[in-house]
């Protein structure tokens, strides 16, 4: 029995607006945050990339819920990662 490996992809939000395009939150700790978008395919494991504040910041996505309607809208957690 082969196991497939699924490749992380990486999802590029930096042309996108907070609070317009997605909506991101700190969390209670200083490498966990939340944030709600739009897009498919995006699972665990994957990396966002947004721009917040003027500096390019990287992700992980911990876990990711999608709703039901809208069904490419979803809620995330991330892990800041060092690129």
């Amino acid at each position: 029995m082969k196991l497939k490996l699924q490749k992380q992809k990486t999802y590029d939000y930096t042309n996108r607006v907070n609070g317009q395009d997605y909506v991101f939150e700190p969390g209670e700790s200083l490498n966990i945050s939340y944030m709600t978008g739009h897009g498919k395919g995006i699972k665990p494991g994957d990396f966002i990339i947004l721009e917040l504040d003027s500096n390019i910041s990287h992700y992980q996505v911990e876990h990711i819920d999608y709703y039901l309607d809208p069904p490419d809208m979803w809620m995330a957690s991330l892990r800041k990662i060092n690129p």
